[in-house]
């Protein structure tokens, strides 16, 4: 029998809100619900100042809707938006701790003016030993085909990977990696990742059918992203490329700032209208501390078949001269080729499916200029490590 929203709401009026003073739903704290191919997805609206100590109701919000009968699985997400029912006003929070008493003069500290690193504070995935970001700043320009023969470069030169498609909205890897059906579960709780090409993928389109819209606010994005990269049964990996949503949103931001990225490679076509939209990805990534691992340019030219003759056809050479004026490395040049479009729409990504062309040759040199500016930062990262000063 499929799950109702009536049925989800019955049960979530058994979770007590803020302090036991009613349940969410008549708090007019839950939004509205969407069910799709048994799972659930809503928001809980929370005091601003108290969101942090507001996981314990989240979780059981989650825990009674996964409970029903039919239910697939949950993404229950906090938002601190305001809204009706008396949540505008303010909610007292517990005081603070007592701040630490300062530690005696024998105890090490850092030597002063130490650089920070540029993972410090955020939790990285077990088993995941680097985070690449793909993004663009804008869509149409081959960003998603560029990460998954990023991926396959990667594991052709020796390295396990994994892909994260982590546009929610337009999920790619599914098609592009010819892989359907749904994934299993370990315990019903953490998601076995999909597995093609030697790749391990995770998409919210191995969840949700293809024609399925999702119709999420932005908090509800975040909870799928945090899902799918952290409850995920991903195993030992050397590489984990995410392919970003375009654009310099809610979920590029979210993901820069919680996730210790070893980097992000930053995909634009040569014309000018592409590189301002790429500048804004670029200038997103080092706002948030994360390092630029180079830029590619996509249908950087045209090779006519029947001739060989070239045409720039949107123009050549932009992304090249934009990463020398911004000091980033240039990572390489795909050319507009019919083939890794017909490929890529078979499901057969070049890489894979013709591992001896001059385009998958392209991009494995691609990958090992990513690997190596992965290795270069680490290097830069650890000998920025502070040293401990005795006195």
């Amino acid at each position: 029998m499929p799950v109702t929203k009536d049925t989800v709401i019955e049960r979530l009026k058994t979770v007590n809100g803020p302090d036991f003073t009613g349940n969410i739903v008549d708090l007019g704290m839950v939004s509205e619900i969407f069910i799709a191919d048994g799972k659930v997805f809503f928001s809980i609206t929370v005091p601003a100042a108290r969101a942090q100590e507001m996981e314990p109701l989240r979780a059981a919000a989650e825990r009674v809707v996964k409970a029903i009968p039919g239910v697939a699985g949950a993404v229950v997400a906090l938002t601190a938006e305001k809204k009706g029912g008396g949540m505008e006003a303010p909610v007292p929070s517990r005081p603070a701790p007592r701040p630490a008493p300062p530690a005696p003069p024998s105890a090490p500290r850092a030597a002063p003016h130490a650089p920070a690193s540029h993972s410090q504070g955020k939790r990285g995935v077990p088993g995941i030993e680097a985070i690449i970001a793909v993004a663009s700043g804008k869509g149409g320009v081959g960003k998603s085909t560029t990460a998954v023969n990023l991926a396959l470069g990667l594991a052709a030169n020796g390295l396990r990977v994994g892909v994260l498609d982590a546009d929610i909205y337009g999920p790619s890897m599914p098609r592009l990696l010819n892989i359907h059906g749904r994934p299993q579960t370990v315990d019903g709780k953490i998601l076995k990742p999909m597995e093609n090409y030697g790749l391990k993928v995770m998409s919210m389109g191995f969840l949700v059918d293809e024609e399925t819209p999702m119709i999420w606010r932005g908090p509800m994005v975040m909870s799928a992203l945090t899902q799918m990269l952290r409850e995920v049964e991903w195993g030992r990996l050397d590489v984990l490329v995410v392919d970003m949503p375009p654009g310099t949103g809610d979920a590029q931001l979210t993901m820069a700032q919680q996730v210790p990225l070893a980097g992000a490679v930053i995909v634009s076509t040569p014309q000018d209208l592409a590189l301002i939209d790429a500048r804004k990805g670029l200038n997103m990534f080092k706002k948030v501390d994360v390092p630029l691992l180079g830029i590619v340019e996509n249908m950087s030219y045209f090779l006519a078949p029947d001739t060989g003759k070239r045409y720039d056809i949107f123009g050549h050479g932009g992304a090249r001269r934009e990463a020398e004026r911004l000091g980033v490395t240039f990572l390489g040049e795909v050319p507009l080729e019919m083939g890794i479009r017909e490929s890529s729409d078979e499901g057969s990504p070049v890489v894979a499916s013709k591992p001896d062309s001059a385009e998958a040759k392209i991009y494995r040199e691609i990958a090992s200029k990513v690997w190596d500016r992965v290795n270069e930062e680490r290097g830069a990262a650890e000998a920025a490590v502070p040293s401990i000063v005795f006195e």
